[in-house]
């Protein structure tokens, strides 16, 4: 049992690796690596400057966006240094590999939501955005569970899991607001910078 924190932090990082070398492989240029750079400095100060309300911050709705206008390599990567970027602010640990996986996930699966052709698709997000909640803790926990070492019972892991709804509940509201207020405005110059000057033009599969 000792063991499941090494083995957990392994798999995460792991995994990251992954897919930072899937995108390197890719050659992506400078211009399209500028778009990701920017929209991980306003989620990092957004995250900072909410950081006094818990589980309340617009990293995963700008995660989201992202995922939705350029697709799911770049709404990965561009989740994963989101935790990374704002956990210089917010302290680094055993975590943030975690942290990384948990939001480049959510930008990964946001990177399908394009695929829905209906005429829902903006409720869609929002259901999405809502679940992202809920989603990230949960893989979160996955980290806390793994701390708990000989402590690790089901009784414990039910609890980790329950106390999660504290943080879960104001995360979700708080995304589903984030993508109220800045889907469209983002959405739109992302877009264009896609289709006017193909920015991350095609790099948006696995």
């Amino acid at each position: 049992m000792s063991n499941y924190l090494l083995i957990s932090f392994a798999f995460a990082i792991i995994v990251l690796g992954i897919f930072f070398f899937s995108f390197e492989k890719r050659s992506p240029s400078a211009r399209d690596i500028l778009p990701i750079v920017v929209i991980c400095v306003i989620a990092s100060v957004g995250r900072v400057i909410f950081a006094f309300f818990p589980g309340v911050q617009p990293v995963t709705a700008l995660v989201i966006i992202t995922g939705v206008c350029f697709g799911k390599q770049p709404g990965f990567i561009t989740g994963a240094l989101c935790a990374l970027i704002s956990n210089i602010f917010m302290g680094q640990g055993p975590w943030t590999p975690w942290q990384m996986l948990a939001w480049g996930t959510i930008g990964l699966l946001a990177g399908f939501l394009p695929e829905a052709k209906t005429k829902f698709r903006f409720l869609i997000i929002l259901i999405y955005s809502f679940l992202a909640g809920f989603m990230f803790s949960m893989m979160m926990d996955v980290w806390t569970v793994s701390t708990l070492g000989r402590s690790l019972t089901l009784n414990t892991i039910l609890v980790t899991y329950g106390f999660g709804l504290a943080y879960n509940i104001p995360h979700a509201i708080g995304n589903v607001i984030f993508i109220l207020v800045l889907y469209f405005p983002f959405s739109k110059k992302l877009i264009r910078l896609k289709t006017k000057y193909g920015i991350l033009s095609g790099k948006g599969g696995i």
